[in-house]
């Protein structure tokens, strides 16, 4: 199973931006979709945004469209989770997921490989 580990998270003001990466081992990252949850204190944990394989197709969660961009870098085996336009409802425990094959991690169910989390969190 590919390993992988969180960074960037902190603390922002409402309206801010941050940028979390994801870095996963193994050479056969390119192998995996991957995707970004995210889990607010006495909440469950819910999908934010998805990737696949190749980068070439993205889904999001209705409360992040337009605000919030995935992307990766297959050469440096990282998945990045730029945030834009914060707001404190978007304080939470952000974790990457992964799951060898096509299907896209649009729920926690699919996925096979979890990170650790960074905490954002959005003071108003």
């Amino acid at each position: 199973q590919v390993q992988l580990v969180e960074s960037g998270g902190g603390l922002v003001q409402a309206g801010g931006s941050l940028r979390l990466a994801c870095a996963a081992s193994g050479r056969t990252f390119s192998s995996y979709s991957m995707g970004w949850f995210r889990q607010a204190p006495g909440k469950e944990r819910e999908f934010v945004a998805a990737i696949s394989r190749s980068g070439s197709s993205t889904v999001y969660a209705d409360s992040v469209k337009g605000r919030f961009t995935i992307s990766s870098d297959n050469a440096k085996n990282t998945v990045y989770l730029q945030m834009s336009n914060l707001k404190p409802e978007d304080t939470a425990v952000y974790y990457c997921g992964a799951r060898r094959g096509l299907v896209m991690v649009t729920h926690t169910s699919l996925i096979t490989s979890w990170g650790q989390g960074t905490q954002v969190t959005v003071s108003s």
